[in-house]
């Protein structure tokens, strides 16, 4: 407390010293003070006259001031308001360009307005109700957008469905100028290297003429335009109606209904007319209208994104391509005219190429045209049997008169003859084949060819092509012509003269068989010598015809002399025979002579064949009309006049009416009758039944029951018309002796039996 005192004191004492220090500073302020506030009032005195000097003058002032802020507010709203109405004119400019844009039917540019009111310009006048309205009315003209590109994508859909024919048409014709472009511009660099496709030019040509002509002819016509599928169909209603289902973001659903619709319609294309097999028209209207679709889908493919993808388009072929096979298949089989099936051919192959143009695999129909050409080659053989019969029955079966040197040019340019003796001969003179012989060589040229064009465009190697030609004309030898051949040979018509020709016309047909293979080989440049290559059956099948026309000639060789035998009207009781041979057996015999004279021309194997045929079944008729069991009784005298007749059949066989034969082996063919009517007329019986059988027995041939049966019918029995009851003693003896030869032959035949 002291310090604090202390320090208060000192404290004090300064305060003191301060406050000496300055008061005389404070006095001096205090008068100044004083001596200012006089002037002060003064001061106040005058601010308050001149300030109500100022109010009175600045009444005026501040009325015009008023005014000047009211103007300057009105003009700010001004600016204001034509603010607001630059932000709201292009929104109604967008609105009215719009509106202008629908009614033209700019849907695409419409909708690309509606975006940019949406994100441009209602967002600066959302705060508007008209905007509210505008905003309100969009997805409205949307939807009206949608539906009317919709109606316009079926209009299109029925369009294209309507001109889908010609659009196919116009493709398939420029795919086939092309194709003809390559096909001469190739013919023109072969002829430059020296090379040819075909030795004989001829299909090419007719090929040329038969089935590009009318694109020549088309070409002509449009010369200086070239359609394509733009030009055909206006394909605008689906770029719309794609662009406005993407901008409206409903793509997927725009694409679902183009794919369902176009399947719909694929389905309805491959649906084929019933009666499209009558007419190569029918198959051209459907080939173009899948053509056209195609076309379509592939144009689809190309100029729009995501629309149709390959797979789909790949998918949508094959399923057509399945069902165009099976179309295609079933109603070919209808074909029967073999120039429509080649028309189907050529029709599919500038369907295959055309849409392999446009990168659709198209192998399958190339496998299915092997097919078809099955069946073609099928008409083929059925129209060429109806050509071959013609010729058949229009034939003479003559040998072919040849008058001069002209003719005789004529027939060998038609069928390779080649006889050196016949050459030599003068004119006039005959050739050994009768007339169908070089029109059927020159028909199987003709159906080589005919099979050719079908070959033609399959894209094949000409080994191949070898192959198909060289198996098609084996059918027609071994299936047609031969199936042909033999019926003529059957036709009741045809007599021992016309088969003698056939056989000749057979033979000369097979020397022909090489030359159809080199005529082959010329046509497709494939050697015969090549591994692979198929040979012709032509030998086999003239083989075989010529074999069953020597079996026919045996047969109505046999038939004739059958008719000739049932002519005999012998005397079986004769007492005596007539001292000459039979008058139907001696026509026989002449009518044999003359057959035989003819089969001179026929091969020496043949000719003794029929003839040592003739004389075994001439011996046997006659062996039968004795041992016929209709006949019951028989006389010696008409046993001598039969072996008249066989002693004439004798001589003729050794007349040798075909030359050939060995010493007596035609006669061999009588040696059963001669041995039998031998011991009927020696009435050897004794020696006979001695040396029955001995291997050097006089009567080998001898069969004891053939000879019984001839005895039982020479024996007297008075159960029948005796045909010895007018007989003398010494016939009377002899019948005892038949009675006895006839107990030992049936005793030696009861020995046989049981030694069996």
């Amino acid at each position: 407390m002291e310090k604090l005192d202390a320090c208060i004191r000192n404290h004090d004492k300064e305060i003191e010293k301060m406050c000496n220090f300055h008061h005389q500073g404070f006095v001096d302020a205090i008068t100044e003070l004083l001596k200012v506030r006089t002037d002060a009032e003064k001061l106040k005195v005058q601010v308050t006259d001149t300030n109500r000097r100022f109010q009175d003058a600045g009444k005026e002032v501040i009325v015009q001031t008023e005014d000047i802020i009211r103007c300057r507010i009105q003009q700010r709203n001004i600016t204001t308001v034509i603010e607001k109405l630059q932000l709201c004119l292009p929104v109604l400019e967008m609105y009215s360009k719009l509106k202008e844009q629908m009614s033209a039917k700019r849907y695409y540019s419409a909708l690309k307005t509606m975006e940019q009111l949406e994100n441009v310009y209602f967002p600066r006048v959302s705060q508007y109700r008209f905007c509210q309205l505008m905003i309100e009315n969009l997805p409205k003209l949307r939807e009206d957008i949608k539906e009317i590109s919709m109606s316009d994508l079926k209009d299109f859909l029925e369009s294209i469905r309507k001109h889908s024919d010609k659009i196919g048409e116009t493709a398939m014709k420029q795919a086939q100028q092309q194709k003809l472009f390559s096909v001469i511009l190739q013919k023109q660099n072969n002829v430059k290297f020296g090379k040819t496709i075909y030795i004989n030019d001829r299909i090419p040509e007719e090929r040329n003429e038969i089935v590009l002509k009318p694109v020549f002819e088309e070409e002509d016509e449009n010369e200086e335009e070239v359609l394509t599928v733009q030009d055909l169909v206006d394909f605008s209603p689906v770029y719309r109606c794609l662009h406005i289902y993407s901008v409206l973001g409903d793509e997927e659903t725009f694409e679902n209904y183009y794919r369902k619709q176009r399947k719909k319609q694929a389905r309805l294309v491959l649906q084929p007319q019933s009666n499209m097999h009558e007419t190569v028209d029918g198959y051209r209207r459907y080939f173009t209208q899948i053509v056209g679709f195609f076309v379509v889908e592939d144009h689809i493919l190309h100029v729009t994104q995501g629309l149709v993808t390959r797979a789909y388009t790949d998918e949508l072929w094959n399923m057509a391509l399945s069902k165009i096979i099976a179309v295609l298949r079933a109603h070919s089989s209808y074909c029967t005219d073999p120039d429509l099936v080649l028309e189907l051919k050529n029709l599919i192959v500038i369907f295959a190429d055309t849409l392999q143009g446009y990168g659709f695999p198209v192998n399958r129909l190339f496998d299915l045209l092997f097919e078809i050409r099955d069946q073609y080659n099928e008409t083929l053989l059925k129209k060429w049997a109806g050509v071959f019969r013609d010729i058949f029955e229009e034939d003479n079966y003559s040998p072919i008169p040849i008058v001069n040197e002209e003719e005789y040019k004529t027939v060998i340019s038609k069928f390779p003859f080649q006889d050196p003796d016949v050459e030599k001969q003068s004119f006039p003179k005959k050739l050994p084949m009768s007339q169908s012989v070089p029109h059927i060589y020159i028909q199987v040229k003709e159906f080589i060819y005919a099979s050719l064009k079908f070959s033609e465009s399959l894209h094949r190697s000409s080994t191949e092509v070898d192959d198909m030609l060289r198996k098609s004309t084996n059918l027609l030898l071994t299936r047609t012509l031969s199936s042909c051949l033999l019926n003529l040979i059957k036709k009741p018509h045809i007599g021992l003269t016309e088969l003698v020709q056939i056989i000749i016309n057979t033979t000369h047909l097979e020397q022909a068989c090489k030359y159809l293979e080199d005529f082959i080989t010329n046509i497709t440049n494939i050697s015969q010598e090549t591994v692979h290559t198929t040979r012709l059956y032509g030998l086999s099948t003239f083989k075989d015809a010529r074999h069953a026309a020597e079996g026919e000639i045996y047969t109505k060789l046999n038939q004739k002399i059958d008719e000739f035998v049932q002519l005999a009207d012998y005397d079986w009781t004769m007492s005596e025979p007539d001292g000459r041979a039979s008058g139907y057996l001696m026509d026989l015999i002449n009518f044999l002579r003359s057959i035989f004279q003819v089969f001179t021309h026929l091969p020496g194997k043949v000719a003794q064949t029929a003839c040592m045929s003739a004389c075994q079944h001439l011996s046997t008729s006659l062996m039968q009309m004795l041992l016929d069991s209709e006949l019951k009784q028989i006389s010696m005298g008409a046993v001598q006049q039969f072996n008249l007749d066989v002693i004439q059949c004798e001589l003729f066989a050794s007349s040798e009416p075909v030359p050939g034969f060995q010493g007596d082996t035609l006669q061999l063919a009588f040696i059963d009758l001669r041995q039998l009517l031998d011991l009927f007329m020696v009435w050897d019986w004794s020696t006979y039944l001695a040396d029955y059988g001995q291997p050097a027995s006089k009567y080998l041939r001898v069969n004891p029951n053939t000879a019984l049966t001839l005895l039982e019918k020479m024996k007297d029995t008075s159960k029948k018309n005796n045909i010895f009851a007018q007989f003398r003693k010494n016939d009377r003896d002899k019948q005892k002796l038949i009675e006895t030869v006839v107990k030992q032959l049936r005793s030696l035949l009861n020995g046989m039996s049981q030694h069996t």
